[in-house]
């Protein structure tokens, strides 16, 4: 690498350096009792690096973490970037098959595991056949495993210099595989400059400040936490909490005790928190910031945060891990001006509606959702034909169908997937899911289509009902079909105790989908 090319780069490593030198003693991550300034985030940061490297990992090799969060999981997310490696996040929720698919597919080299998932490492190491050169558990304390080192114990007498690494801007820093709701994971390739352009954006129309005090606790493996508030944050030189799952309770309590002003959550947390005691136990004005995305936010229960933090500001994040993640925001102003939808394009993004030719269909029309934007992934992993098929016509195709009115603002219609064909008509499950969220009953629900003889589809709610309450399929029949259309009107309604979601708040209509195909001919 030239001396130029040196003094120009702008890599994930090159970004916490620069905020250490700007807030050395400022708090940057904590973790239950254990905290890092910028200049010890740095330090432990280089150290990891380091050792990471006189292991004998490459640069472009790949390491996988499979941890809930915790303070080494961002350790390593920064000293990876340093070192030239590639993080590989993994769905701590994945079964041992899935992981070995994701081991083989990735062809990891280095897997650091938090103890209570060592096993399934193990597990899955031995079913994909890799060659792993380096094992380590991170996280917490744990007993001697054999093969593995102590993470803490491995980095303790590495280097604290600065690593001397070879990385260009548009060197992979992450393999972020995709959550597989319809069909097998796809490795999606994110470079220092994707990352980076997309930390700009979200930035930039979140409203993101270096005096902010920043909540973590959705999953780190998933590109939303990761990339969209953990990266930029540490970027802006802010202070960031940690926490090791999002719970209710414990996410309240820290925002009281913290006074933590910034929380992202996805929709089925910001409902859990509305239905948690502890929400008007607890004081929660310091709270001004407040995103979701991963999932559509109901109406109903937008209105309702916004009269329970009346003090706080709310924004929407849509996209998809490929744009790492951020596509379009719709800000503060236009929560309730703009019920629903999911924004603008956001700084770094170019947005447009097409048809299924790559013509931009006329402002009011369904079609599909297509960026432009340095956001925007370098391919899926060992996968060119997928690569093909999300990127042609000069656009990356993101399989959502939606609609740009006539001031821009995009609303999301579904997924292509999800659109239910039923008696030659089209219907949006998230119309009928928005309907059913009126119900005064209803906690939460998830519409599908099922196999029909007549109607080819049959639209079907999946109801969970709000605790305490009693409620019959025949209540939610009667109500979706005085407001509704015939044909959108559900066909069959299922009272359940849960939905099946993914850890980043995806809901698997998939999974719900095979539960309840024989409806229709029961």
């Amino acid at each position: 690498m030239s001396e130029i090319q040196r003094v120009r780069r702008n890599t994930l490593g090159d970004l916490l350096r620069r905020s250490k030198r700007r807030f050395p003693t400022k708090m940057a991550l904590q973790f239950a009792e254990e905290s890092f300034t910028y200049a010890q985030l740095d330090e432990i940061v280089n150290r990891t690096a380091n050792a990471v490297r006189a292991s004998g990992l490459q640069k472009g090799d790949r390491a996988a973490v499979l941890s809930r969060n915790s303070l080494d999981f961002a350790i390593l997310n920064f000293a990876l970037a340093k070192a030239g490696v590639i993080l590989v996040p993994i769905n701590f929720m994945l079964n041992k098959d899935d992981i070995a698919f994701i081991f083989g597919h990735a062809e990891v080299s280095a897997c650091f595991a938090s103890p209570e998932f060592i096993s399934l490492a193990d597990d899955a190491i031995e079913q994909a056949g890799c060659g792993i050169v380096l094992k380590a558990i991170i996280s917490k304390p744990s007993a001697p495993k054999d093969g593995w080192h102590q993470f803490r114990e491995l980095i303790e007498q590495a280097s604290a210099n600065e690593p001397d690494v070879d990385l260009q801007d548009d060197d992979i820093a992450h393999i972020l595989y995709t959550s597989g709701t319809e069909s097998k994971p796809k490795g999606v390739m994110l470079t220092h400059k994707n990352l980076i352009s997309e930390y700009v954006s979200t930035i930039i129309d979140g409203s993101m400040a270096e005096d902010d005090i920043a909540i973590h606790a959705l999953p780190l493996f998933h590109s939303a936490q990761l990339h969209c508030f953990l990266g930029p944050y540490v970027y802006l030189g802010a202070s960031g909490i940690i926490l090791e799952q999002a719970t209710p309770d414990l996410l309240l309590e820290t925002v009281e005790t913290h006074k933590a002003t910034q929380l992202f959550c996805p929709p089925t947390v910001w409902i859990a928190l509305l239905r948690s005691p502890e929400f008007a136990a607890r004081n929660l004005t310091s709270l001004k910031k407040c995103y979701y995305g991963a999932a559509i936010m109901p109406v109903e229960v937008l209105k309702e945060l916004r009269k329970r933090l009346p003090d706080a500001q709310f924004w929407n994040f849509y996209g998809q891990t490929e744009v790492a993640p951020l596509a379009t925001v719709l800000k503060p102003d236009d929560q309730l001006r703009k019920p629903g939808s999911a924004g603008k394009p956001s700084l770094n993004v170019e947005t447009i509606i097409v048809d299924d030719e790559g013509n931009e269909v006329p402002r009011g029309s369904i079609g599909e959702i297509v960026h432009r934007t340095s956001h925007a992934m370098l391919g899926y992993f060992r996968d060119p034909e997928k690569t093909s098929a999300a990127f042609h016509n000069g656009w990356f195709h993101s399989g959502d169908l939606g609609i740009m009115d006539e001031e821009g603002y995009i609303t999301v219609v579904d997924r292509k997937k999800d659109m239910i064909k039923s008696g030659g008509e089209n219907v949006s499950s998230r119309e009928v899911e928005e309907l059913i969220y009126q119900h005064p009953k209803v906690s939460e629900v998830a519409v599908i289509g099922v196999p029909h003889p007549y109607w080819i589809e049959a639209v079907t709610g999946v109801v969970v009902p709000k605790a305490g309450e009693s409620l019959t399929a025949d209540e939610i029949l009667a109500f979706c079909r005085e407001r509704l259309s015939s044909f959108k009107a559900p066909k069959f309604i299922v009272i359940a105790d849960n939905l099946p979601r993914n850890p980043s708040g995806k809901i698997l209509k998939r999974e719900l989908r095979l539960q309840h195909e024989m409806l229709a001919q029961q």
